[in-house]
């Protein structure tokens, strides 16, 4: 069944999620938080350490303010690929709270292969309805490309001066990260059941490219805004290529005046988060500017975000 172009400007039906303490240290174990090292990120991982406050991580956001696509848009799962992914911070997530989101399709975009749909949402408090965050996704539907439309807008990417990065951080998440990181509300087979990877045309489960995203947002924090969650403005990238179950992320990081540029590699140096650029609050001026979805890869048309030019060949669900 074809994209319904109809779609776009319609939004899905307000979706509420809450969440306590535990969930917010279940996400933070689920992106590498503590590992290795235990007494290292406390205030992510606990929350009666001595004289540690409990934390919560900028791309917690995600989870939090996850959002439906418009009832009846169809948009077939077995085809699916997450192609890209923002999330900008307009206040402090709390540890424990309650948020109400609605995600609106902003463009169906024709990138030949298949059709890359846009949907932003936007994530409030559900008790005084203030914003906490925004979230922008890419999705692709494999097949469902060549119907002649705009191939959207793209943005400029490059390692600044072709210079090394000024930072490059190493993780190993475990080979069940995938059953620990589904625990935190994604329960796509794609990445606990065997049969369902083969049929889906993968020899094995692959890690949820959100956890890809957790765990190069974790380094980000620690290594742009000195680990302190409230200097974390927003981030973006783009999904490229799937990683295995076991397999080391390495995040390489090119810091800026207003945050950083970045692109997380597999074990064998392939790039599996691509595009990506963070940015900080203090260059921002404070939290809510639409200036963070425009540094972040995004073209602003009529006040709206549109994001770059579609997933790499082997993007994730």
């Amino acid at each position: 069944m074809a994209v319904d172009l109809s779609y776009v400007g319609k939004s899905g039906l307000e979706t509420e999620k809450s969440w306590t303490s535990k969930d917010a240290l279940l996400y933070a174990l689920a992106v590498g938080a503590g590992a290795g090292d235990p007494s290292k990120e406390l205030e992510f991982t606990t929350e009666n350490s001595t004289g540690i406050t409990q934390k919560v991580l900028p791309t917690f956001a995600c989870i939090v303010g996850g959002a439906l696509f418009p009832d009846g848009m169809g948009l077939p799962l077995a085809r699916l690929l997450h192609a890209e992914m923002f999330v900008e911070l307009l206040g402090d997530i709390p540890v424990e709270g309650r948020a109400v989101s609605t995600q609106t399709v902003e463009g169906i975009y024709d990138k030949g292969s298949g059709a890359l749909v846009i949907g932003a949402t936007e994530v409030l408090d559900a008790s005084t309805r203030k914003p906490l965050a925004r979230l922008r996704q890419g999705v692709f539907v494999r097949g469902e490309g060549g119907f002649g439309g705009d191939r959207g807008p793209s943005s400029e990417w490059a390692v600044p001066d072709h210079r090394r990065p000024d930072a490059v951080v190493t993780y190993h998440p475990l080979k069940e990260q995938a059953l620990l990181y589904r625990l935190t509300g994604d329960r796509n087979p794609l990445h606990s059941d065997p049969e369902f990877a083969r049929r889906a045309g993968f020899p094995a489960p692959i890690l949820h490219g959100m956890a890809d995203f957790g765990f190069t947002g974790r380094a980000l924090l620690h290594e742009v805004a000195g680990s302190d969650p409230s200097l974390f403005k927003s981030m973006y990238a783009r999904f490229s290529k799937p990683v295995q179950l076991g397999e080391p992320l390495t995040v390489q990081i090119w810091k800026t005046g207003e945050g950083a540029l970045f692109r997380t590699l597999n074990g064998n140096a392939e790039v599996v988060l691509d595009r990506g650029r963070m940015q900080l609050t203090e260059y921002l001026g404070g939290r809510g500017s639409r200036q963070g979805a425009l540094a972040a890869g995004f073209t602003l048309r009529d006040g709206i975000g549109i994001g770059d030019s579609g997933p790499g060949p082997g993007a994730r669900r």
